[in-house]
């Protein structure tokens, strides 16, 4: 995960950093692989690696200097604490970014493998990529399944090594020359890649490479079908994590608990606005309504247009009044917002009619202040 935390300033700009420096070294790496640049810059290329480990290294101290404050793993133990988190997959991927480097000192390491090891860094994106992160998830999460498939493939691959070699063995004694050299076949056969260079020539072993292609279709599908339904279960529990810490803000869901939270979690939508958007449309069906999370909206009422802020809700008059839309509300700022269908609403309030109360009240409480101000507006001086 990345260090930064939302407000973290100092934390988002180390982490670009992090990011900008770890794309620069794969993209050195590559062109030090080209004769005529890495002829014309090495001096600069090595200086480069030098500064890179410098900075991996200094990281990688204070990660495990300050992992001791992170409770949720449990590495609060200033020894055993920093042990667990120094065996921990992300702290061995950072710790693999710079020692093949410290290595060369004491052994002599083949540069093209010094190079590959190097390449390594692109690992550390898992930590600051979202994306990254999510991939290394899905395969922590179902690696049960995924071994469990692998293991079907692997029991295929014997399988049809072996009846195959029975088939060609005779005929084609030097491609099919014992049950390992027919894995080959087999493996190019069942991942459905077919490169042709093996062929069956018997009847019997064509028929039986028939069969396997059929079969390979189906066990293609398995490690694919795992890993999609990891990621769908990955990026639903990340829509709800997101909503979850959204509705957290509200002062209206304030009081809520977990479990009750949960159960809104699932009538909400996230939005996000840009400045000058109009969210809602004088004259329109009354069809949702708004919480403010960040950002400011108008309401613009004739006598006395309103300033909305977080914390604040809108839209929910034409709701409860079964009316239109009576004003134009427009984001006066890049807002996020929470959207509560008109259908939600009722199923909410039906769920905890103390919210409806609430809702109501402040509604009638605009209603009033906007009546006074309109009256003082048309009174006589």
């Amino acid at each position: 995960m990345s260090i930064a935390v939302p407000g973290d300033r100092f934390g988002l700009i180390f982490d670009r950093f992090i990011i900008a420096l770890i794309l620069l070294n794969i993209l050195a790496i590559m062109l030090e692989t080209v004769a005529s640049i890495n002829a014309s810059y090495e001096n600069i290329f090595y200086y480069f690696e030098v500064f890179s480990v410098a900075v991996f290294t200094i990281e990688y101290l204070l990660r495990v200097w300050s992992c001791t404050e992170d409770k949720v793993n449990d590495y609060s133990n200033p020894i055993t604490g920093r042990i667990k988190y120094i065996m921990s997959p992300m702290a061995i991927i950072d710790l693999l970014a710079f020692l093949p480097f410290y290595l060369t000192m004491f052994f002599a390491i083949d540069l093209r493998i010094l190079r590959i090891l190097r390449m390594l860094r692109l690992l550390k994106l898992t930590r600051y990529s979202e994306a990254l992160s999510v991939v290394w998830a899905v395969l922590t999460k179902q690696r049960r399944a995924l071994t469990a498939a692998f293991f079907i493939m692997l029991v295929a691959l014997l399988f049809t090594s072996s009846i195959i070699y029975l088939f060609e063995h005779k005929v084609q004694p030097e491609k099919f020359s014992s049950i390992p050299e027919s894995m080959w076949w087999a493996l190019a056969t069942l991942t459905t890649v077919g490169y042709g260079d093996v062929t069956p020539i018997t009847n019997g072993g064509k028929l039986f490479a028939g069969m396997t292609m059929i079969l390979a279709i189906g066990l293609a599908a398995l490690p694919i079908g795992v890993i999609a339904t990891g990621f769908a279960n990955e990026i639903q529990k990340h829509e709800f994590i997101v909503t979850w810490r959204l509705i957290a803000k509200v002062p209206l869901f304030s009081d809520l608990n977990a479990d009750q939270i949960a159960n809104i979690a699932g009538m909400l939508t996230p939005l996000l606005v840009p400045p000058g958007h109009v969210v809602v449309k004088q004259g329109d069906n009354a069809d949702a309504m708004f919480f403010i999370i960040t950002g400011e909206v108008e309401v613009e009422i004739k006598t006395n247009p309103v300033i909305l802020r977080p914390g604040d809700f809108f839209g929910e008059a034409g709701i409860l009044r079964e009316s239109v839309r009576m004003a134009d509300v427009i984001s006066q700022t890049e807002c996020q917002l929470l959207e509560l269908r008109k259908e939600k609403f009722n199923e909410l309030i039906r769920m905890f009619p103390e919210l409806g109360v609430h809702v109501e009240d402040v509604m009638e409480s605009r209603i009033n202040d906007n009546t006074d101000i309109t009256t003082k507006t048309l009174s006589p001086s």
